[in-house]
C-alpha cells in the first residue's frame, strides 16, 4: 500500500497579512508616482520680469499672452513656441499696464494677444479638495481591506467545527479503486465483499432480522493495505464515501474535535447509505483513563463523541464506519465492543503468492523483460509488505531511467531488492586492502555456516560492497513461507550469526568492530529463546517478562518484571550456553572446512559479489 505525501497546508492568516502588506506598499508607490508625474511632467517655464515681457512685446517676440488669476503665462513667436512667466504674478488688467504705464502702442498690445482665463469649476473643486479626497479614498480602501480580513478570520473560526474530511462522490470512475486492484488478501476481501452486499442489498439481511454492521476495523502493519482496501470497499459498493485521518479531529482549541465528529457524522447520514473511513484511528482512540491526560483532554472528548455516534441513541443509521491502524493495542476497549466495530479484519505481511499477485499488479504500465520470473522475484522478498513492493519496482525503473535503458531488467530489480532490504549502495566507502580481506573473511564464515549447518535457509548472495551500514552482507532467503520455527532451526542460525565473530577470530587471531550487529541479532535471538519461547532445558516452558494491560506513557516501555533475581541470573546463564554452544559450533564447522572458508574469501576478495549459482558450484568443487 503506498500512500500519496500529503502536502504541508500554508497558514492562511500569516498569508493574508503578507498579501496586506504588500498591497499596501504598491498602493502608496502608486500614489507617490502620480503626485510625481503632475508635478515634473513638464519642464518649469523660465520667469521673466516685466521690463523684459516690456521690451519682447516691443520687439513683437510675443505670440500669445495668458492671464490667470494669479499667473501669467507668456508663449514666445520662435520655433520652438517657448514658455515664460511672469515673475510678478496678479495682475489684474496686463494691457491697461502695457498701454497706459510702459507707453506701448495699441497695435504692438493688440499683437501680443492677450487672453484672460479664469478657473473653471472641477478645477476649483480639485485644487481645494483633491488631495483630501484622495486621502479619504486611501483610507477607506484600508479600512475595506481590514475589515475583509476580520470577516474572512471570523468565517474560519464559525467553520472551525467542520468536518474536513474528503468526499467521493458515487459514479466517479476516475480514480476508482475495486477489488481487482487489490491483490492477495483474500479473507480480508471476502469479509469486505458482505459489507458490499449489505449496502447494495440491505433487505434481504433486514427481511431476517440481521443489522447492518456498524462498523469494520482493519488492523495490520504498516504498507499492508488497509486504505486501499478502504478505498476499494467504495469503488464497490458505490455509494459515498468520506475519508478523513484521525489527527485531523484534534485541535489545539477545546471542543472543535467533538463538533468535527458531529458534523462528519450528520452529512454522512445525510447521504446515507454511505461509508467513513477513519484512517489511523489510533490518534484519537486511545485508551482513556491513563497516561498524562485528565478527563477532559481534547482528544478524550473527540473519542467520546464517536462512540455516541456510532452507537448511542441513534440507532436507526446506515452508515458503515471503516477505520485502521497498526496499533490495534491501544485502543480504548469501547470502541472495539460489538455494536461499534463488529468486524475486525487482520491483514498479515503477504506470503509468497500474494506477493507474486502484488507485484504483478505494480508490474503493469511498466515495460518489464519477459523474461523475468516473478515468482523467483517473490520469493527473495520474504517479509516484504505491498508497499514496500510497489517501492521495489519504482526504484527498479528509476535505476533503469537512471542508466538509459528502456527496458527494466533483472539486474535492477534485484539490486532494488538489495537497496530496499539494506539501503543504497555506498560506492564511495571503499575499504583498505586489509579491511577488504577482513570483510571477505568475516562473509565467508556466515556463508559457510549457513551453507553446511542443515537448518539454515539457502544462500543467495554474497557481498563486501558497503550498503547502508553494513561493510557486507549474505543473504539467506527461505525457499518458502514459514509459520512455525523449530529450536534447532533457532540454534544453528545462531551459530551462523556467529560465523562471522568466528572466522575473523581464527584467521586473524584478533576482533573487529565488523561483527556488532551480529551479536546483537544472535543476543536478542538467544534471550527470546529462553524467556518468550520457553525452548530452555533449565527454565522450561515458562514465558519471562510481561507486558502491562494498561497504557502508561507508551505501552512498549512499561514491562512487568514477573520473576526474582535469582532467575534473572539463570536467565543470564541460559542466554550465555546457547552463544557459546553456537560459538563452538561455528568455530568447529570453520575449522574442518577451513579450505572452503579461503575459496570463499579469495573469490570475494577477487569479484566482491558471488550469487546463489556460483556460490554452490563453488562449494561443490
Amino acid at each position: 500500500m503506498n500512500k500519496k505525501n500529503k502536502k504541508i497546508p500554508k497558514n492562511p492568516i500569516k498569508n493574508d497579512l503578507v498579501r496586506n502588506l504588500l498591497t499596501i506598499i504598491l498602493l502608496f508607490i502608486f500614489m507617490a508616482s502620480i503626485f510625481t508625474l503632475f508635478d515634473i511632467s513638464e519642464e518649469k517655464p523660465k520667469e521673466i520680469s516685466m521690463s523684459k515681457l516690456v521690451q519682447q512685446v516691443n520687439e513683437e517676440k510675443v505670440k500669445e499672452i495668458v492671464v490667470k488669476e494669479d499667473k501669467v503665462e507668456i508663449i514666445l513667436n520662435d520655433e520652438n513656441n517657448t514658455k515664460e512667466t511672469l515673475l510678478k504674478g496678479g495682475i489684474s488688467s496686463l494691457e491697461d499696464e502695457l498701454i497706459n504705464v510702459h507707453k506701448l502702442s495699441q497695435e504692438k498690445v493688440y499683437k501680443a494677444h492677450i487672453v484672460t482665463k479664469g478657473k473653471t469649476g472641477m478645477e476649483s473643486f480639485l485644487e481645494n479638495f483633491g488631495p483630501t479626497l484622495l486621502m479619504f479614498a486611501l483610507l477607506g480602501f484600508l479600512l475595506w481591506m481590514m475589515l475583509g480580513q476580520a470577516q474572512k478570520q471570523n468565517g474560519q473560526a464559525m467553520s472551525f467545527g467542520r468536518s474536513t474530511a474528503r468526499f467521493l462522490k458515487p459514479g466517479e470512475k476516475k480514480k476508482k479503486t475495486t477489488f481487482k486492484d487489490v491483490a492477495g488478501v483474500r479473507e480480508a476481501k471476502e469479509e469486505l465483499l458482505e459489507i458490499v452486499d449489505f449496502l447494495k442489498n440491505s433487505k434481504k439481511f433486514l427481511e431476517l432480522g440481521a443489522r447492518i454492521p456498524r462498523g469494520v476495523l482493519l488492523l495490520g502493519p504498516p504498507g499492508t493495505g488497509k486504505t486501499l482496501l478502504a478505498k476499494a470497499v467504495s469503488g464497490e459498493a458505490d455509494v459515498p464515501f468520506f475519508n478523513i485521518s484521525g489527527s485531523e479531529f484534534v485541535e489545539m482549541f477545546v471542543g472543535v474535535g467533538a463538533s468535527r465528529v458531529r458534523d462528519l457524522f450528520k452529512n454522512a447520514k445525510k447521504n446515507a447509505p454511505s461509508i467513513l473511513f477513519i484512517d489511523e484511528i489510533d490518534a484519537v482512540g486511545r485508551h482513556r483513563g491513563a497516561g498524562l491526560g485528565g478527563g477532559h483532554d481534547e482528544r478524550e472528548q473527540t473519542l467520546n463523541q464517536i462512540l455516541v455516534e456510532m452507537d448511542g441513541f441513534d440507532t436507526e443509521t446506515n452508515v458503515i464506519v471503516i477505520a485502521a491502524t497498526n496499533r490495534p493495542d491501544v485502543l480504548d476497549p469501547a470502541l472495539l465492543r460489538p455494536g461499534r466495530f463488529d468486524r475486525r479484519i487482520e491483514l498479515d505481511l503477504p506470503d509468497i503468492k500474494d506477493r507474486e499477485a502484488i507485484l504483478k499488479v505494480h508490474a503493469k504500465g511498466k515495460p518489464i523483460e519477459k523474461n523475468i520470473n516473478l515468482h523467483r522475484i517473490a520469493a527473495r522478498t520474504p517479509g516484504f509488505s505491498g508497499a514496500e513492493l510497489f517501492n521495489l519496482l519504482n526504484e527498479a525503473a528509476i535505476l533503469t531511467a537512471r542508466r538509459n535503458k528502456k527496458i527494466i531488467g533483472k539486474n535492477e530489480i534485484l539490486e532494488s531488492i538489495e537497496k530496499v532490504m539494506l539501503g543504497p549502495e555506498r560506492k564511495s566507502n571503499l575499504l583498505l586492502q586489509d579491511e577488504k580481506k577482513i570483510a571477505a573473511y568475516h562473509e565467508a564464515g556466515h556463508a559457510l555456516l549457513g551453507h553446511l549447518l542443515p537448518k539454515t535457509d539457502p544462500i543467495h548472495k554474497i557481498s563486501i560492497i558497503s550498503r547502508g551500514r553494513a561493510a557486507g552482507y549474505t543473504l539467506n532467503l527461505p525457499e518458502e513461507d514459514k509459520h512455525f520455527h523449530s529450536k534447532s532451526e533457532f540454534v544453528d542460525n545462531l551459530a551462523m550469526l556467529l560465523g562471522g565473530y568466528a572466522a575473523e577470530k581464527i584467521i586473524f587471531n584478533d576482533l573487529t568492530t565488523g561483527a556488532s550487529s551480529d551479536l546483537n541479532r544472535a543476543s536478542k535471538l538467544a534471550r527470546e529463546l529462553v524467556t518468550k519461547y520457553g525452548m530452555s532445558e533449565k527454565l522450561g516452558p515458562i514465558v519471562f517478562g510481561q507486558h502491562s494491560d494498561t497504557v502508561f506513557l507508551g505501552k512498549e516501555i512499561h514491562e512487568q518484571r514477573n520473576y526474582s533475581e535469582k532467575v534473572a541470573a539463570d536467565i543470564d546463564y541460559e542466554v550465555e550456553q546457547f552463544l557459546n554452544n553456537a560459538l563452538e559450533t561455528a568455530i568447529e564447522t570453520i575449522n574442518k572446512n577451513k579450505d572452503k572458508l579461503n575459496k570463499i574469501a579469495n573469490k570475494l576478495i577477487e569479484v566482491e559479489t558471488i550469487e546463489r549459482e556460483e556460490f554452490e558450484k563453488l562449494m561443490k568443487n
